[in-house]
């Protein structure tokens, strides 16, 4: 079948790897993509949020599945407008409608949600600029440390620990009466803090039947040791060494099918994936966030660790019939160094040139932004590769994706040296 993938980061070069190894892709196309798309499939200059474009693309190109990466397009609704057009009923999509895209895009709807459904969240509430004065008088009550977050989207960085109650308070009004993030603070969600150990677990629905995937844990703060500010995410490990059997299975019964039994309840058909992020406290799973897409940089490690036809789930998800594929997935740990531009994640420079890429073995190195041009792969984002191993162990993962971080050279390339060594010395 010919195959387009919507996006351009680590994410969609991680898709466009995976579909490219099955005998069932005929052509696969990104858009827009980047140079390492270009690689394994052909870049469409469209921007994911140009629906009548990407209609259009599917129409040209005689495109059977369509998978949507980033959230912006799923919760801008791309799902319903192809839906609506009449000459693409038989497209295959996997990414989920507006509404069901809401468990992303609106913390508030997510949290709803999750108390209707008997979801175990942090405790929190909403507040408004009609109820300002109420939120700035609700953190004056609050323990510390306390959760701020922006209702709608804010390209990852929209939530922000207070330590205090002067931050905890600043940080409200700046969302709300400050616009810090636009209209996505004109809601803020006002969070307890949990305590416990991160990790997220991956469900693939066809909105019925579910495949949980592998989970992963990765690693937000741009410094070692968790310092610094929040980034998009510095690397990933998966398998995740505190995530047991018992632990994952409590996930299942508490968390993945209470999920899916709400959409259905709410009438929501979704058929994607569904990114759980969760905080183990106590050795039980409590829901920090819903994301209506894969993770990045996590699709880079869970990605290489499947082991069946990704094609063939893929069009199981989009057709209904995930209840007749297996999941196979490599006992094999995966590793992932994120390389960064210098002055990431705040002003940094682009177009720097990447060199000894072509050296590489052994590893994978996904394009999360790049450029090609002048027969040179230039840097075009803030996070730039990220270098996935796979190993035995959890140590020769972590060694192998180091020495090839090590190797990989752009000017002011930037990356953490600790992914993964905290799980290494991990106990329960």
């Amino acid at each position: 079948m010919n195959i387009l993938i919507l996006g351009s980061g680590g994410r969609e070069h991680a898709f466009a790897w995976k579909l490219a190894q099955s005998p069932l892709c005929t052509k696969l196309f990104v858009a827009p993509g980047n140079a390492g798309t270009a690689q394994v499939a052909t870049n469409l200059p469209i921007g994911y949020n140009d629906f009548s474009a990407v209609a259009k693309a599917v129409r040209d190109q005689e495109i059977d599945l369509l998978i949507v990466g980033p959230e912006e397009p799923l919760v801008k609704g791309i799902v319903d407008f192809l839906r609506k057009q009449p000459d693409l009923s038989s497209l295959r999509i996997v990414g989920p409608d507006a509404n069901g895209a809401q468990l992303e895009g609106s913390k508030d709807f997510s949290k709803q949600f999750m108390n209707r459904y008997g979801i175990p969240t942090a405790a929190s509430q909403t507040f408004t600029a009609e109820t300002l004065q109420e939120g700035l008088d609700y953190l004056g009550k609050h323990s510390l440390p306390v959760v701020i977050k922006a209702d709608g989207l804010a390209a990852g960085k929209g939530v922000i620990i207070a330590e205090t109650l002067i931050d905890a308070q600043t940080a409200l009004r700046e969302m709300i009466d400050g616009q810090k993030f636009g209209e996505a603070g004109s809601k803020v969600v006002i969070e307890q803090f949990l305590r416990g150990v991160e990790l997220s677990v991956f469900v693939l629905t066809d909105g019925v039947n579910y495949k949980i995937l592998p989970e992963a844990k990765d690693y937000k703060r741009i410094g070692e040791e968790d310092t610094g500010p929040n980034t998009g995410g510095m690397g990933a490990v998966s398998p995740v060494v505190f995530a047991s059997k018992a632990f994952l299975q409590k996930v299942e019964d508490k968390v993945v099918k209470p999920t899916l039994a709400g959409l259905q309840q709410e009438g929501i058909k979704y058929q994607g994936f569904i990114f759980i992020g969760l905080m183990k406290v106590n050795g039980e799973p409590y829901v920090i966030e819903y994301n209506a897409r894969m993770g990045d940089p996590e699709t880079e490690v869970v990605l290489p660790r499947i082991q069946s036809d990704f094609v063939e789930l893929m069009a199981a998800t989009a057709d209904g019939e995930l209840d007749k594929v297996v999941i196979q997935v490599s006992p094999q740990t995966a590793v992932t160094t994120m390389l960064v531009s210098g002055g990431y994640p705040g002003d940094y420079e682009t177009g720097k040139i990447i060199s000894e890429l072509g050296r590489l073995e052994d590893v994978m190195a996904f394009h999360a932004g790049t450029l090609e041009k002048n027969g040179h792969v230039l840097t075009n984002g803030g996070r730039v590769l990220a270098i996935t191993a796979q190993a035995n162990s959890l140590e020769n993962a972590v060694r192998k994706s180091q020495e090839a971080a090590r190797m990989v050279q752009f000017d002011g390339k930037q990356y953490r040296k600790d992914i993964g060594v905290d799980l290494i010395r991990y106990s329960d």
